[in-house]
């Protein structure tokens, strides 16, 4: 008797994923993981760069960044079935290490239980289902604006790291045409990776990284270290502390700092996984993205647990786009990248060799492309202009992320009274203005 078992129903890791159903195969899952993971790899040299400013082992931060990233990546496809993969944020990194740090004088430890606290109070709002509501109470062109101000942030700080940035005389800062070899070699590396990028190479910013060393150890920048066959190491892991933000900044200023921390978090990830859905063609009818409190609940879970590894908040990746554009439809794209992440683990002493010259580059073109989100803000418009560009701009001179969102929610809260458009204030607004108000007066009150 003929066998009348459906031979096209899916089963194994094509039934889990819902490979076929999507278009899809195992094989361009498969492929688009390894492109996505060659587009965003830079981050596994990127973040210790920028972290190690604050004191942590260069070597154990790019361990620890690519370990979380990979238990991340691996969750954000089994729970969620979505192509989007998740590392360390560019941006939240530079404001934990410039901003809280340096800036507001928090240990590295306590900056990192900011990036804890914020990713608790999100996955509360996520589990609770607040957490969009609360987006939908700030108005777009100050969420662009948080994008737009966090780029040019993380562009400043390539060209203050590479050296063409310094402290001027007579002025806060000015431009240093290259007069040492770590100057050259930073703009030799900018050269590389605009090149590479504008080429369309696949995993232009990782080699870019590679090519810029390579220069950086013939110029003498940077030296061999004694070995690069040290075992993994993961001190960073544990390393924060939940009570120094309160006891340095004092509750009220401690719980908006939380709160601005949580909004980053809050609009990358919206705007990143809107975009991603969009492009691989999983919203739905009605524009919406199908379960997406699962993958809003592992993104949060990521804000967390990178703070808990001393790593800073793991956020979902526009780079992603690049396994979609492979035909990747699927979690199982996620889950390669993740076993990529993974693997990486044993080539972090490899982090110790790479110089502030090499990352600088992928810096200013990261924030360049984060800072194109501006043409989407109507300058022309006072209501909506002026308070962005105080967000924009206050962000990188400050140094702060909470100065640059608190002076763009109270502008435009201002403007909105003395216009007589008090109704089209949201009463979450309200509240966060009044809060910010309070915030930017503190030594007035105290």
């Amino acid at each position: 008797m003929a066998d009348t078992a459906d031979v096209s129903t899916p089963s194994g890791l094509d039934a889990y994923f819902k490979i076929s159903e999507r278009g899809s195969t195992v094989g361009t899952e498969v492929r688009a993981g390894v492109a996505t993971f060659l587009v965003m790899a830079y981050i596994i040299f990127v973040n210790p760069s920028i972290l190690s400013e604050i004191g942590f082992d260069t070597a154990a931060l790019a361990a620890g960044t690519a370990l979380v990233a990979g238990i991340l990546c691996i969750a954000m496809g089994v729970v969620s079935n979505y192509p989007l993969a998740m590392a360390a944020g560019l941006g939240i990194n530079a404001a934990v290490a410039f901003g809280l740090v340096f800036g507001q004088g928090l240990t590295p430890q306590g900056a990192m239980g900011v990036i804890v606290l914020e990713g608790i109070l999100v996955t509360v709002l996520v589990v609770l289902g607040l957490r969009e509501k609360v987006m939908d109470a700030v108005p777009a062109s100050l969420k662009y604006a948080i994008g737009v101000g966090i780029g040019l942030f993380i562009l400043f700080i390539g060209f203050v790291n590479g050296g063409l940035i310094q402290q001027g005389e007579g002025t806060p800062v000015e431009f240093v045409f290259p007069n040492s070899k770590g100057a050259v070699v930073t703009l030799i590396g900018l050269v590389i990776t605009v090149f590479l990028y504008t080429r369309g190479i696949k995993g232009s910013l990782v080699i870019s990284i590679v090519a810029t060393t390579v220069v950086a150890l013939i110029m003498g920048v940077a030296t061999m270290p004694d070995s690069l066959s040290a075992a993994p190491s993961f001190s960073t892991l544990g390393e924060f502390d939940l009570g120094n933000v309160f006891e340095t900044l004092g509750f009220l200023a401690a719980i908006l700092t939380i709160f601005t921390f949580m909004l980053t978090d809050f609009f990358d990830t919206m705007g990143t996984a809107t975009a991603i859905a969009e492009q691989a063609e999983l919203i739905d009818d009605d524009g919406r993205i199908p379960d997406v409190g699962k993958l809003l609940l592992v993104d949060s879970v990521g804000a967390a647990l990178g703070g808990m590894a001393g790593v800073s908040s793991n956020t979902s990746y526009i780079e992603s786009s690049a396994g979609v554009a492979e035909g990747g439809r699927t979690g199982l794209t996620s889950v390669v990248v993740g076993l990529l992440f993974l693997v990486s683990i044993f080539l972090s002493p490899v982090a110790t060799l790479i110089p502030s010259q090499a990352t600088a580059p992928v810096l200013i073109l990261v924030g360049f492309l984060m800072a194109s989100l501006i043409t989407k803000i109507d300058f022309a418009d006072l209501e909506e202009g002026f308070p962005a560009l105080l967000a924009i701009v206050l962000m990188p001179l400050t140094y702060s992320i909470t100065v640059g969102i608190g002076a763009g929610f109270v502008m435009y809260t201002l403007i909105k009274v003395a216009r007589g458009k008090m109704a089209e204030v949201n009463l979450w607004m309200w509240v966060v203005t009044l809060a910010f108000v309070v915030y930017f007066m503190q030594s007035y009150l105290s």
